[in-house]
């Protein structure tokens, strides 16, 4: 029992009444709780790395168009299930200036944020083909897509993609999909949790398998522009968000406005489908959809069945800010420089008192600095890990939680760090090294 910033009996005593099996396999928002209860307790405010929410205000031009919306009386309005046509129209050009890939304003799909793209996505999907009932998760990876696969009784299988980058890729990838009973492979890029980027090669890779065994790609951009290590906001001139979507005809974007806009509260987000695949005939689709088209399933069957529609003022909101970013007016990557910076000076912080970084590299390049990165003590599982920082107000989570095999590490997040927490962030490691000597 060693004199620690947080007092130990307060932590050891929240920890068992929090009836968790196992801290370090607890979800996100339960260990969002436990540590509620310790600072309460306590009195000492953590340094909060657990949850992946914005830290920054959220895009003026996009407050202001709301506003305006809300004024003209939308609030009492239904908005069309595939969306207000200004959105649409914004988004079908913000992937041309962006990714420089080609889709109409119809494939564009508002949603309820990422998550319900997400789970309409895969309610759809596990009735597309009979045959092909499995989602291939390309781990590590958001925990809740899993959980919705849970709660819809959909199948999946997942590997760490840890040690098949590069050309390992091919290999592994094709394991799975000659199966034959892969309908659909998922991933985040840039990464959630581990903050990899997969690199043009392996971009190709995806998506030619994917194309040679008639698999959907389901790329997540929640992290869209924030790998750093390229600027890639200038419309409509390249460098262009990497993406799968230059390798096949079958994908769905999720893009979203929580991270990128900083407009998380509204929960919006698109989904963008391939015009292929908008206009793609599946036959098994209509006993449940009453038709066999693609993009009539997605949005009258299963998006208008889960929420008919979203935010009807929102949706002004994000046409909006799109409108800036796509005209030019607004530089949406300089506006999240912040994490970036963040990230730079929080990892020397960790590897400068014996931690390690995990998920390192891409191929042979460092890992850019972003929104996340992962943290490992030699000697310590990534379970004991979680609980002992706990002791020393820093929390984060388990990479246990999301697909990863890599269980001796953490995911860290660095949007609610303020930077005048950084000398105490460093005190406190300081602590936990001393008191854990390697």
């Amino acid at each position: 029992m060693k004199d620690t910033p947080i007092p130990y009996e307060i932590v050891k005593q929240r920890i068992k009444e929090s009836n968790l099996p196992s801290i370090g396999k607890a979800s996100i928002r339960e260990v969002k709780r436990l540590i509620n209860e310790i600072e309460q307790a306590s009195g000492k405010k953590f340094i909060r790395m657990e949850m992946g929410i914005p830290g920054l205000p959220a895009v003026t031009i996009g407050l202001e168009a709301q506003k305006k919306a809300l004024d003209n009386g939308v609030a009492a309005l239904y908005p069309d299930i595939d969306g207000i046509p200004e959105l649409k129209k914004e988004m079908s050009r913000f992937c041309k200036n962006f990714l420089d890939i080609d889709v109409k304003p119809a494939s564009c799909i508002p949603t309820v944020g990422s998550m319900q793209a997400g789970f309409a996505t895969f309610l759809t999907f596990q009735h597309l083909q009979k045959g092909k009932d499995t989602t291939l998760f390309i781990d590590p990876g958001f925990p809740v897509q899993k959980q919705q696969h849970r709660i819809l009784g959909a199948k999946f299988e997942s590997f760490d993609v840890y040690d098949f980058r590069g050309d390992k890729l091919k290999d592994k990838l094709e394991s799975y999909l000659k199966k034959g009973n892969i309908h659909s492979i998922i991933y985040s890029n840039p990464n959630n949790p581990s903050w990899i980027c997969f690199t043009e090669k392996e971009l190709r890779i995806i998506g030619e398998l994917a194309k040679k065994y008639d698999a959907i790609v389901i790329e997540d951009l929640a992290y869209f522009g924030m790998d750093f290590r390229k600027d890639i906001s200038s419309p409509g001139q390249p460098p262009y968000q990497a993406t799968v979507a230059k390798y096949t005809d079958k994908y769905v974007l999720f893009i979203s406005s929580s991270k990128a806009f900083s407009y998380a509260g509204e929960r919006l987000g698109v989904m963008v489908l391939s015009d292929t695949l908008f206009q793609g005939q599946y036959p098994d689709l209509k006993p449940y959809f009453g038709t066999d088209n693609l993009g009539h399933a997605i949005v009258y069957g299963s998006v208008y069945a889960l929420s008919s529609g979203t935010s009807h003022s929102a949706q002004y909101a994000m046409a909006a800010i799109l409108k800036a970013c796509n005209d030019g007016t607004y530089n949406f990557v300089q506006g999240m420089i912040e994490y970036r910076d963040k990230a730079h000076v929080m990892k020397k912080m960790f590897t400068d008192n014996g931690f390690k970084i995990v998920y390192d590299k891409d191929e042979d390049q460092a890992l850019s600095d972003g929104f996340y990165f992962t943290i490992s003590y030699p000697g310590y599982s990534g379970e004991e890990l979680l609980e002992e920082l706990l002791y020393y107000g820093i929390s984060a989570i388990s990479l246990a939680i999301t697909g990863s095999q890599r269980l001796e590490g953490l995911r860290a997040c660095v949007s609610l760090v303020p930077k005048s927490q950084f000398p105490e962030l460093e005190e406190r490691l300081k602590a936990f090294a001393k008191n854990h000597p390697l």
